[in-house]
């Protein structure tokens, strides 16, 4: 094809990541008239069509998803180049986008980035919250955490955070109105807080003892989307919580919470960063592995 630039991809990319003119515009620093006229002038270079267009919503064709397919990756070796010349200075700089799961950035993250951004200052940081597995790379992530069972076999992978448990908790108020279980089964019948996955499924509670392994579906009053927002309503009563013990250690310790099915709840693998296997890794990434590692192997509470 002729008379196809980089610009006219670059454009073509940005309207297919938002699937809106106005805010392709504004990341691009562009109108959003503009955009509309370089993509038309794109299409008829092309002679097809990438997306169609209402007054409503902006989609890929089956000819935008292909082109997006072949020359995202492209780009992103490009944007990858680029930020590798960082390499040449004598501290890393530039953006770090991390998708990680929201308690992943609470329990995790968030304790790192005062003292990973006071060392590395001209690093600008992006931490973006996502329960889903997402694809860093058609997402335009320099990299996610998650838990390591759960990557694809082609992502690197490297412990960040220590061992963890997930625990059931209890207020003694509710144990006062509910007998305590003793076996995952007792669950059935107890009031307990749900927590429904973004693709709105609901998580089945785990347990492991021995060469027993469990999955309880619960019921009860409430059903939250951030296993976080668990810990307040368990307090109060409302019903039992399976939540990670890091999130839950102190209100056990005083006796606001109430842990039962302990000998149920083994410590299993923590936190991973992930990132593609065949991406060379950005000075600024690298910065994070390393640090997160060294907290990591410190003792120091990432």
């Amino acid at each position: 094809m002729k008379n196809v630039s980089p610009t006219d991809l670059a454009i073509f990319l940005a309207i297919a990541q938002h699937l809106s003119f106005a805010r392709a515009a504004v990341d691009l620093g562009l109108t959003p008239s503009a955009l509309s006229h370089a993509l038309r002038g794109l299409e008829e270079r092309l002679g097809m069509r990438l997306f169609n267009r209402t007054t409503r919503s902006v989609a890929l064709t089956e000819a935008g998803e292909h082109l997006q397919a072949r020359v995202r990756p492209a780009f992103r070796d490009i944007a990858d180049a680029l930020e590798d010349l960082n390499s040449f200075r004598d501290k890393p700089s530039g953006s770090l986008r991390i998708n990680a799961g929201r308690a992943a950035i609470q329990l995790v993250l968030l304790p790192l980035v005062g003292r990973f951004l006071a060392a590395y200052p001209d690093v600008r940081l992006e931490l973006v919250a996502d329960d889903g597995l997402v694809d860093v790379v058609s997402a335009g992530f320099d990299a996610g955490v998650r838990f390591g069972e759960r990557l694809e076999a082609d992502m690197v992978s490297l412990p960040i955070g220590p061992r963890m448990r997930s625990v059931v908790v209890g207020s003694p108020a509710l144990f006062e109105r509910h007998p305590a279980p003793q076996k995952p089964e007792d669950l059935h019948g107890l009031p307990c807080i749900r927590h429904r996955f973004p693709g709105g499924n609901f998580y089945r509670w785990e347990f492991e003892r021995g060469d027993i392994a469990l999955e309880i579906e619960v019921e009860g009053p409430l059903i939250l989307d951030d296993v976080a927002l668990m810990v307040e309503p368990a307090r109060q009563g409302v019903g039992l919580a399976y939540v990670f013990e890091e999130m839950v250690r102190e209100q056990i310790a005083d006796g606001r919470l109430v842990q039962v099915l302990s000998n149920w709840c083994p410590y299993y693998a923590g936190l991973h960063l992930y990132y593609p296997s065949r991406r060379h890794v950005p000075a600024a990434l690298r910065a994070f592995i390393d640090f997160a590692r060294a907290a990591l192997a410190n003792g120091a509470n990432p």
